[in-house]
């Protein structure tokens, strides 16, 4: 079964309180408010089981996104990971994902992939 946005979120809070400044949930989705002015979306269906995307939104800093989905577009098909795919630093970067394919796992190992950029 699918984590609900509210599993997430008391996961951001609590194992990720060095860089989530803050959280919201906005309907259908999750905001973690980034210490350094970034957010991160998190969307997760509710009916089909593990499609999800994470959404690091930084183009108002530095120009740059990265996303991890497995929304199944076949521009990506390519991919080894396909479905499973990340956006590295732009929409157009797309390489093999180098997360989990579990959501949970896949979460934390995302937001420890934000935390090691933000420090450097």
């Amino acid at each position: 079964m699918n984590p609900s946005l509210n599993e997430l979120q008391r996961i951001a809070e609590l194992e990720f309180a060095a860089i989530v400044a803050d959280s919201q949930l906005l309907g259908e989705k999750l905001r973690l408010y980034i210490t350094d002015d970034s957010l991160i979306d998190i969307w997760v269906a509710r009916k089909r089981q593990d499609r999800f995307g994470f959404h690091w939104e930084r183009r108002h800093l530095d120009g740059t996104i990265y996303r991890y989905d497995n929304f199944p577009d076949t521009d990506w098909q390519p991919v080894n990971t396909y479905p499973y795919h990340f956006h590295d630093g732009t929409q157009d970067n797309v390489v093999a994902s180098p997360f989990s394919s579990e959501i949970r796992s896949a979460f934390r190992e995302f937001l420890a992939f934000a935390q090691a950029k933000l420090n450097g």
